[in-house]
Formats: structure tokens, C-alpha cells, sequence
């Protein structure tokens, strides 16, 4: 198996190491076939060659048969020094995504009854922990439509940007998502706006359509206002939830805030014949350099890899286990340091060496 790796900016060679060490550690453990090469993406690739996801990079993705991607993107001054359609959101994130039709985002949010003192939220509320996988759908909607920007009649600067979804776009992310609450617990959240947006009314109709399919899971539908405030008040009610592009982006921010931290949201962008898997955050700059960024999810998306692309369901638990035995035993990295006091603070390779040490035991 051949794997593109893209470590991006800021912190994302920092985290892309540790999640590198894993998996040198695994393919020598596992005795996998696997032949790594590395691209640039992103801002530095910008600078470096005039284009945020340059023909070299695109040839390694292309020749790839999955894409372990790391974070992207500079400050807010050194972003404006780019053309807008070369920034690497646009010139590079988007791009990747439309190449490979990455079409199913799955953003897994976890946390052990363990681990519930990492969060802001009241620990009676995390009892059961939590335990729930966003499907966002990515290819579609308000990122992907088309934009116009000018001045109008009246003098007055406007920006049009177009809302587009087909019912066979909606289908396929749609049917992903059923097909993983088959599996789990078998309760999916569809996640809308249908009250003020005619794109979740169709949104809706798909989704009832496809319910006939898949008698064994509950469908509860739910706006998206009303799916942000549930989330802070009884979050283990979720098991799957499905969404359009913009409010999938959101949401799993906010997933991240009720974890403690976006350092622990890993994800997995899914097409029908290429994958690439990433961390949900960004490239925090200001962090850039101190060894202190957390590599969770990286290592966390090295663990979606191995399940989703490589079909190693059995390694990916490894992966997962010792993610979680470190965590719970107190080992973090000073973004979950904020909430508790007691706990003992590392470095991001340091944090690397604890997963490592957890994988040693057998």
C-alpha cells in the first residue's frame, strides 16, 4: 500500500512526526506492506512554489492509495499576503477534496467516562461518556457553489454565494451514514434547517426516502440550532448524526469544544475510490515550533486510515487503546491541561512516546 503524506503547515510536521512513529512502529510490528512518500501542501507550498497544492504533490496523491494530510494554513497577516484563490483553504483544501470526491466526512467524537474531567462540561452530564460519529457531507453546498461579488445598482458592494445540492449528492452521504448506525447503536440524528432552507426540505426527503432501507435504525430529525444546544445538554443521546457541508463544519467544532479541545477530533474524508484522513483543526500557528501542539489527532486519523483505506479494523483498535489508555491515565498535552489541575502535562513527542510505550504492551 503506498501512502501520500502531506504534514501541511504550522504544527502539522510537528503532529505528522509522532503520527509517522506510529506507524513505523506498527508496520514493523503488523509486518505491513508500505511505502510512504511525502508532498508539500498548503501555505509553505505556496511560497515554495506557487501554488498552495502544487502538480508534484498531486502526482504523489494521484499514485497513492490513501492520503494521511496534515493541518494547513499561516497566521491571519501572513494569510493575507496570499491571493485569495491561493490560500490554502481554497487553493489547496478544496481542491484535494474536489479531485478525489471525497464526499463523506466522518468525524468521530469520543470520550471515556475516564476522561470526562478533560471537558467544560458538568461531569453528571458525561456519566456514560461520549460517543458519536459526525458524517458530514463535503463536496456540496455553500463551499462548493458558485460566487459572485461586484457592486449593485445603488452603489453598494454585494457578494452572491450559491447554496447546490442534487438528490444523488445528498443519497450517497446520506446512505453512508445509515450504513454506520447499522452498525452501532443504530439511532442517526438528521441534522437540518428545513424551517427556513428549501435545500434541507430535499435534504429531508432523501433522508426519509432512504429510512425505508434500514427498518433497524432510528431516525430522529432535528434543526441544527436546536442539535447545538442538545449537544451541550445531553450529548451520549447522539450516536450518528448527518449533515450538509457548512453545518457539518460547525457542529464538529463545537464537538470539539465539549471534548475539551479540537486536538481530539481526528477525521476521515471518504470517496468511493481514494481517501485522505486528517485532524478537524487547524494549523495553530502560534503554537508552531514549541513542541507542545497535541498529536491526538493525527495519531487519530492514522487510526481511520488503517480501518478505512487498509481494511485493518483490528489495528486501528490497537491504535485507539493505547490513544485512550494514555489519555486516561492522566498524560496530555497542555490543551486539555486548562480544565485540571492534576494532571501531567507533556510534550507533543513526549505524548508520542506515551502511545508508543502503550503499543509495546502486549
Amino acid at each position: 500500500m503506498k501512502i501520500a503524506v502531506l504534514p501541511g503547515d504550522g504544527i502539522g510536521p510537528e503532529i505528522m512526526a509522532e503520527a509517522l512513529r506510529v506507524l513505523d512502529y506498527i508496520v514493523d510490528d503488523e509486518g505491513l506492506d508500505v511505502e510512504m512518500e511525502s508532498g508539500p501542501l498548503g501555505a509553505q507550498a505556496y511560497l515554495d512554489y506557487g501554488d498552495p497544492f502544487p502538480d508534484c504533490t498531486k502526482a504523489i496523491c494521484d499514485s497513492a492509495d490513501a492520503i494521511l494530510k496534515g493541518p494547513v494554513g499561516l497566521g491571519h497577516n501572513e494569510t493575507q499576503k496570499i491571493p485569495l484563490e491561493l490560500r490554502p483553504e481554497r487553493g489547496a483544501i478544496l481542491p484535494l477534496r474536489k479531485r478525489y470526491d471525497t464526499y463523506a466526512n466522518y468525524r468521530p467524537v469520543r470520550l471515556s467516562p475516564e476522561m470526562k474531567q478533560f471537558s467544560p462540561l458538568k461531569n453528571k452530564l458525561l456519566e456514560e461518556g461520549v460517543d458519536f460519529v459526525i458524517v458530514r457531507e463535503l463536496v456540496g453546498g455553500l463551499y462548493f457553489g458558485e460566487k459572485s461579488q461586484g457592486v449593485n445598482c445603488d452603489g453598494l458592494r454585494y457578494v452572491c454565494e450559491t447554496l447546490e445540492y442534487d438528490e444523488a449528492q445528498i443519497r450517497r452521504v446520506v446512505v453512508a451514514a445509515f450504513d454506520l448506525a447499522s452498525g452501532r447503536r443504530g439511532r442517526l440524528h438528521n441534522i437540518h434547517k428545513s424551517n427556513v432552507l428549501l435545500s434541507s426540505e430535499l435534504w429531508n426527503e432523501v433522508v426519509q426516502d432512504i429510512q425505508q432501507d434500514y427498518p433497524n435504525v432510528e431516525v430522529v430529525h432535528m434543526l441544527v440550532d436546536a442539535a447545538a444546544t442538545a449537544m451541550c445538554l445531553d450529548p451520549y443521546q447522539f450516536d450518528v448524526m448527518v449533515m450538509e457541508n457548512m453545518f457539518g463544519d460547525i457542529i464538529s467544532d463545537q464537538a470539539g469544544g465539549i471534548l475539551g479541545s479540537l486536538g481530539l477530533m481526528p477525521s476521515a474524508c471518504v470517496g468511493d475510490n481514494k481517501s485522505y484522513f486528517e485532524p478537524s483543526h487547524g494549523s495553530a500557528p502560534d503554537l508552531c515550533g514549541q513542541n507542545v501542539a497535541n498529536p491526538y489527532s493525527m495519531i487519530g486519523s492514522l487510526a481511520l486510515m488503517f480501518h478505512i483505506a487498509m481494511d485493518r479494523e483490528d489495528v486501528a483498535d490497537r491504535v485507539w487503546s493505547a490513544l485512550f489508555r494514555v489519555l486516561e491515565r492522566g498524560t496530555v498535552t497542555q490543551d486539555l491541561a486548562r480544565h485540571c489541575s492534576s494532571l501531567n502535562v507533556v510534550t507533543t513527542s513526549e505524548f508520542g512516546s506515551a502511545v508508543l510505550k502503550e503499543l509495546d504492551k502486549k
